[in-house]
């Protein structure tokens, strides 16, 4: 799996980028990427999460695991679109598109 088609925006003071998360899963991981839709034409992070979409379950699950990746507090990852969609624009305030990169590059073949 490559992530080099993986759309990263550098932001003011930090990275944001787009995932797909499929909640209910067996165990949270990074599954891959997913194509996103309409005109920007970009590619999102496809993510597992065991947590279900249930009462915020799935969300703060997604915090918890990006926080971990990233090693940065859980305060620094916000969900800015799609709280409640599948489709979600997270944002990594303290972290580069380098060190995101670098991160990710990690566990992913």
């Amino acid at each position: 799996m490559s992530l080099s088609s993986l759309t990263l925006r550098e932001i003011s003071g930090g990275t944001a980028f787009a995932v797909r998360v499929q909640p209910g899963a067996r165990r949270a991981a990074i599954t891959g990427t997913y194509p996103m839709a309409g005109s920007s034409g970009g590619v999102a992070l496809k993510l597992s999460l065991a947590a279900p979409a249930i009462e915020g379950r799935a969300n703060e699950a997604l915090i918890r695991f990006f926080a971990g990746l990233f090693r940065v507090p859980r305060a620094s990852i916000t969900i800015a679109g799609g709280l409640h969609s599948r489709t979600k624009s997270i944002r990594v305030a303290g972290c580069s598109t380098a060190e995101v990169q670098a991160a990710l590059s990690t566990i992913v073949c």
